[in-house]
C-alpha cells in the first residue's frame, strides 16, 4: 500500500467513522436492527472507507489533470464554437455516467411511460442536455468574463416561473436532479475544467471565476426536467416502496454484495469508458501527455474505477437499507418528533463522507493558497446540511409544501451574492452540488422515505419525502456565502490593522 493511499483511507476513516457511531448508538437503543441488516452495515463501513479513499487518490491522478489540461487547451484556441460544442459534448457524457443519476430515473416510473421504447433514458437524456447546455454557458461565462451571481439569478428566477406549469407532485423531483447530477463522476471533472479555463487567465479576476460550472451546471437539470413535466404535461407521479430483502446471516449477507458488487461493476465501467475515450481523442489530438504521465493518470483511472465500485456498493447495499429502517422506526418514537434532532446530526456528519466533497475542499485550499482551509469549508458544508436534514423532516412531519423553503431559500441566497466575495460566491453555489451526493441518495434519502411512509403513506412519499436532495443543494449555497462575508471582513480588519501598524512604523521613523 503506498503511502498517498494509506493517507487517503485514514482521511475517509475519519470522515465515516462517526457516521458508524451514530448508527451503532441508534441501533442499540432506539432502532435496533436486525443481525443480517447490521452484518450488511458494518461491511458497508468498510468498503465506503476504501472506497473513498481510492476514488479521492484515483482523481487527483487522473480526474483532475486531465480536466485542467481539457480547459486549459479548449481557452488557448481561442475558438469560441469549440468551447461551446466541447462543453456540451463533455457535460452530456459525463452526466450519463452519473451513477445517482441512474438511482433517480428508476424511483420516477411516471416519466418512463411518457415514452415506453426510452424508459428511463427519457429522465436521464433529458437530464444530460440541461447539464450539456449550462456546462456551455458555464465555460463561455469564463472566457466572456461574466459576473456568475447575474447568471444565477436570472436562471433561477426561469426555474421557479417554470415550476408553475407543472404539477406540484414533480416540483421535489426537478429539484433533486440537480443535486443528484453533480456526483462523484460528474464533480472532479467539471471543477478542473474550471480550474484549467481559469488558469490562463493573467487578470485578478481569474482565480475568482475558476469556481461556479458545477453550479450552473446545477441549474440545467432543474429547467430541463421542469420544462420536460410542461411538454409531457406529466401529473399524479407515484412512488412504489420495494420491500427490502431479509438477511438472515452472514451467508445472505454475502450473496447480496456479490449481486452489489456484479451491478455496480458494470455501471461504473459504462460511466468511466465515455470519460477514457474522450481522454484518448483529446491525447491523439495534442499530444499534452508524456509518457510517465499517461501511466500514473491509467493508474489513476484504475483507482477511480475500483474506489467508486468499493463505495456505491458499500452505500447502496449496505447503507439504504439500514436508512429505511432507521427512518421507520424514529417515525414512532414521540410521534416521530424525534427525526428532527437525530437528522439533523446524521446530516451534519454526512456530508463529509461525500467523495466529491473531499475533491472540492481541495481544490479551493489550493485556489486559495492556503487562505480558505479545508477545515473551515467542510464545517461550513456540515453546519449547513444539518440544516437541510432538520428542514427535511419537519417537511414529513407537517406537510408543508417544498415551495415554501425553496422560494425564501433561494432569494437569502441568491441575495447574499451581492455581499459576497466573488471567489465565495462560486464557491458555495459549486458546494450545493457537491454535498447531494451518494450518500445523500443511499442514506438521506431512504431515511425520509422510510419516515414518511410510516407516517404519511406511501401516496405522499413523492411529494414529501423527495425534495430533500434539494435541500442539502441549497443549505450550502447560504453557509458557505456566511462563511465568505465572514472572511473578508476579517481580512479587511487585518489589512486595516497592518496598515496603522505601518503608518506608526512610518511616524516613528520621521520623529
Amino acid at each position: 500500500m503506498t503511502k498517498a493511499l494509506k493517507d487517503k483511507i485514514i482521511e475517509s476513516l475519519t470522515s465515516i467513522l462517526p457516521i458508524a457511531l451514530i448508527v451503532i448508538v441508534l441501533s442499540i437503543t432506539l432502532t435496533p436492527l436486525d443481525t443480517g441488516t447490521f452484518v450488511l452495515f458494518s461491511v458497508g463501513v468498510f468498503l465506503l472507507i476504501v472506497g473513498t479513499g481510492c476514488f479521492t487518490l484515483g482523481a487527483d491522478m487522473s480526474m483532475l489533470v486531465i480536466g485542467e489540461k481539457i480547459g486549459s487547451a479548449m481557452t488557448h484556441s481561442r475558438k469560441v464554437w469549440l468551447i461551446a460544442l466541447l462543453s456540451f459534448v463533455i457535460g452530456i457524457i459525463v452526466t450519463i455516467a452519473e451513477p445517482d443519476l441512474q438511482i433517480l430515473a428508476e424511483q420516477v416510473p411516471a416519466v418512463a411511460q411518457k415514452i415506453p421504447a426510452l424508459g428511463n433514458y427519457l429522465l436521464i437524456l433529458t437530464v444530460a442536455v440541461g447539464v450539456g447546455i449550462f456546462l456551455m454557458i458555464a465555460m463561455l461565462r469564463i472566457v466572456l468574463r461574466i459576473r456568475l451571481s447575474v447568471l444565477l439569478i436570472f436562471f433561477y428566477a426561469i426555474a421557479f416561473a417554470l415550476s408553475i406549469f407543472v404539477a406540484p407532485e414533480f416540483w421535489a423531483v426537478s429539484f433533486d436532479s440537480g443535486g443528484v447530477t453533480t456526483g462523484p463522476m460528474t464533480v472532479p471533472f467539471i471543477i478542473s475544467l474550471g480550474v484549467g479555463v481559469a488558469s490562463i487567465r493573467s487578470d485578478k479576476k481569474g482565480q475568482d471565476d475558476s469556481f461556479g460550472l458545477v453550479a450552473l451546471s446545477s441549474v440545467g437539470p432543474i429547467i430541463a426536467v421542469l420544462t420536460l413535466g410542461i411538454v409531457f404535461d406529466i401529473e399524479n407521479v407515484e412512488y412504489t416502496l420495494s420491500e427490502l430483502v431479509a438477511v438472515e446471516n452472514t451467508h445472505g449477507a454475502l450473496v447480496q454484495y456479490l449481486h452489489g458488487f456484479a451491478d455496480y461493476t458494470l455501471e461504473v465501467l459504462v460511466a468511466l469508458c465515455p470519460i477514457v475515450a474522450f481522454f484518448l481523442v483529446f491525447q491523439i489530438a495534442t499530444r499534452s501527455f508524456h509518457r510517465k504521465q499517461l501511466l500514473r493518470i491509467i493508474v489513476g483511472f484504475l483507482y477511480t474505477f475500483v474506489g467508486l465500485v468499493l463505495f456505491l456498493t458499500g452505500a447502496n447495499v449496505g447503507f439504504m437499507p439500514v436508512g429505511t429502517e432507521i427512518g421507520r422506526t424514529l417515525a414512532q418514537v414521540l410521534d416521530g418528533w424525534l427525526l428532527i434532532p437525530v437528522g439533523m446530526v446524521i446530516g451534519y456528519f454526512v456530508v463529509a463522507a461525500e467523495p466529491a466533497v473531499h475533491v472540492l475542499n481541495k481544490q479551493v485550499e489550493r485556489m486559495s493558497a492556503g487562505a480558505i482551509s479545508s477545515s473551515a469549508m467542510k464545517k461550513g458544508l456540515c453546519m449547513g446540511v444539518c440544516c437541510a436534514i432538520g428542514l427535511a423532516m419537519v417537511r414529513i412531519l407537517t406537510g408543508i409544501s417544498i415551495m415554501w423553503i425553496l422560494v425564501p431559500g433561494y432569494l437569502i441566497a441568491l441575495g447574499l451574492t451581492f455581499f459576497t466575495p466573488p471567489l465565495f460566491t462560486g464557491i458555495a453555489f459549486d458546494s450545493g452540488g457537491v454535498a447531494s451526493g451518494a450518500m445523500a441518495s443511499s442514506f438521506i434519502l431512504p431515511m425520509a422515505i422510510g419516515a414518511c411512509s410510516a407516517l404519511r403513506g406511501e401516496s405522499a412519499i413523492m411529494t414529501l419525502a423527495f425534495g430533500c436532495v434539494a435541500f442539502i443543494a441549497l443549505a450550502p449555497l447560504i453557509s458557505i456565502q456566511v462563511l465568505g462575508i465572514g472572511y473578508s471582513r476579517k481580512t479587511k480588519k487585518i489589512k486595516k490593522n497592518f496598515l496603522s501598524v505601518e503608518d506608526r512604523i512610518l511616524e516613528y521613523e520621521v520623529m
